[in-house]
């Protein structure tokens, strides 16, 4: 299965980077997932460092804040690396831009080949283009490796009608198809990502990835979070 993990969610309780407590809880959760037998690759975003959307709205030239972001993204993915490798696990990076001397480039034979081998491939750089964000990349990444299930890792139980935070009465779905979500607009992903799953028939759960054990509970097929499916 692929995860796709936002940087925002790396920062835990800090304002900015990265929370050391929590990527070591991230890793704990990876390995009962691999001690489950489940191959894993991960997606990772960049926003707790840089977020190219954001800069490019003050007027820096669009591809090059991409860029910068697609960087963040390499520094997260060998953070996560180095907590699965303490947590005595097989770990690689893997690039979509070419970086060679801290990482490996993302061949889709390769990757697969390392998921065979019982390693898990963190997929760093987005798709390596600007104007696609961290999401597409992962839908896309999913369907590349013959992924059987993609987990959208959030700090919310689900996929809500409104932003609970805000909307205290906000519904909560079990199950949406994926035209629902674009219908509604529900913000699950960008609408390129959910139209790559629904194209290709990837199911996708959203879960809350503060709560113990969704990642091992979604993988065994268990109703955790929110599925997004063909309906």
């Amino acid at each position: 299965m692929l995860i796709k993990l936002s940087g925002e969610a790396l920062m835990g309780q800090e304002e900015y980077g990265i929370d050391p407590t929590l990527l070591g809880r991230i890793a704990d959760e990876i390995h009962e997932l691999v001690r489950a037998e489940v191959e894993v690759a991960i997606v990772i975003g960049g926003g707790n460092i840089f977020r190219g959307v954001g800069l490019a709205a003050t007027g820096m030239d669009r591809v090059t804040a991409d860029q910068m972001g697609m960087l963040a993204t390499v520094i997260n993915a060998l953070a996560i690396q180095d907590a699965l490798e303490r947590a005595n696990l097989y770990a690689r990076v893997m690039s979509a831009i070419k970086i060679n001397e801290v990482c490996e480039d993302y061949i889709r034979r390769r990757a697969i080949r390392h998921l065979e081998k019982g390693r898990v491939v963190i997929l760093a750089a987005g798709t390596g283009n600007p104007f696609f964000t961290t999401d597409s990349a992962a839908s896309l990444r999913a369907i590349e490796i013959n992924a059987e299930l993609m987990i959208k890792a959030t700090k919310v139980d689900g996929v809500y009608s409104a932003d609970p935070a805000k909307v205290p009465d906000a519904t909560r779905y079990d199950v949406l198809s994926y035209d629902e979500v674009l219908d509604r607009k529900l913000g699950v992903m960008d609408a390129t990502a959910v139209v790559l799953c629904r194209d290709n028939q990837m199911p996708l759960r959203v879960v809350d990835m503060t709560r113990p054990g969704a990642f091992v509970r979604a993988a065994l097929g268990e109703n955790v979070g929110t599925l997004v499916t063909a309906g």
